[in-house]
């Protein structure tokens, strides 16, 4: 089981982080030991892949159906 137990389709909440990005949803492809896969829905990074590691979600904005 990874952190916050998530799965594939699940939409989380991104961190902002300095001035780098603002906070924004993410819906994740990928589950891996250190980080998760998958693309940015909002925000500036909108449609962009990504990995960011566990402690840059802030929570789980929804979880996939199924």
């Amino acid at each position: 089981m990874t952190k916050l137990d998530l799965k594939e389709d699940d939409i989380v909440v991104i961190r902002a982080f300095e001035d780098e990005w603002p906070e924004h949803l993410f819906r994740v492809t990928d589950v891996w030991e250190d980080c998760v896969g998958g693309v940015s829905l909002t925000g500036p990074l909108k449609d962009e892949y990504g990995e960011p590691d566990y402690d840059l979600i802030l929570r789980v904005h929804s979880r996939a159906k199924g």
